[in-house]
């Protein structure tokens, strides 16, 4: 493997066990990660909690430092503290805003459904297959009458007490940049926007600074580019642009026709090294800006 994958980080990896078929389980991504030198990974699901898989897969593999997360969609009570205030207890590091139930999401996939060249996202099979069997889930935003609400400023301080990292999931950008400016406030030091280039959440480099400017990283995930969802020369031009010391690459991987997570990364990593970045700036974005977040 590359040497800038040595004690690197995947913050954004979907294992089995999970609702839909994975390529690989958590052990197995464990094992991959220790034998490409990584440190460790983010263990992400739509639907639950992963603290508690986290935790067994640190015992079993000591080698892995397997992260935690929880992502407030509708299965955990939506923009929920008390689940949010659990999975902190539980030892969660990372904290999703909506993604298969955000209003923003959910607008977005609605538009595209039935269409014959739709780029439909993995976890839409569930959420068409609820449907048919009438079961609909609400949908979440974190403003009302455009200002942040209740639960979402006390999800916000449940972050802050356990130091957790806030990530924007699929939220809308109107969503977003109120959230980080309130994160802010609310004394939230560790906050990661969710891909960055992808369709339903794509910014623009402006957008980017400005969101950088409030203390911000910004995630790019491979399989963004991987599926054509953006060409890769818009990815790595606005890694460019906003630069490897406040970028945080990941790859969204899991799918079982996809590479693995490691291999993506690795991939992901020599078409940047192709387009002039170093070395030094590969670590930046796949060892110590995710380290600043997780440890």
């Amino acid at each position: 493997m590359s040497e800038f994958l040595h004690g690197a980080y995947d913050l954004h990896i979907h294992a089995a066990p999970d609702l839909l078929p994975r390529k690989m389980d958590d052990l197995e991504m464990a094992d991959r990660a220790i034998a490409a030198g990584m440190k460790g990974f983010a263990i992400k699901s739509h639907y639950f909690c992963t603290a508690e898989r986290a935790a067994m897969v640190r015992k079993l593999r000591p080698g892995c430092n397997a992260v935690g997360t929880i992502t407030l969609n509708s299965s955990v009570g939506g923009i929920n503290p008390m689940a949010v205030e659990m999975a902190g207890r539980a030892g969660a590091r990372l904290v999703w805003f909506p993604t298969v139930d955000a209003e923003h999401e959910q607008k977005h996939l609605n538009s595209i459904v039935g269409k014959p060249d739709a780029k439909l996202p993995f976890w839409a099979k569930i959420q068409l297959e609820m449907r048919a069997e009438g079961i609909r889930a609400p949908l979440l935003n974190v403003l009302k009458d455009g200002k942040l609400t209740e639960e979402a400023f006390a999800v916000l301080d449940v972050i802050a007490k356990y130091n957790m990292i806030l990530a924007t999931a699929h939220i809308s950008h109107e969503e977003t940049f109120a959230l980080v400016r309130a994160a802010r406030e609310r004394k939230v030091e560790r906050i990661l926007i969710t891909h960055v280039d992808f369709p339903t959440t794509f910014y623009s480099i402006d957008e980017q600074r400005e969101l950088v400017a409030l203390g911000a990283f910004v995630e790019h995930c491979y399989t963004t580019p991987a599926t054509g969802k953006v060409a890769w020369e818009e990815a790595i031009a606005q890694i460019k642009a906003i630069g490897p010391s406040r970028v945080v690459l990941a790859t969204d991987l899991g799918q079982p026709a996809a590479v693995y997570p490691d291999e993506g990364l690795e991939i992901y990593g020599n078409k940047l090294l192709e387009q002039g970045f170093s070395t030094g700036d590969l670590r930046a974005m796949l060892v110590t800006n995710p380290a600043s977040l997780v440890e």
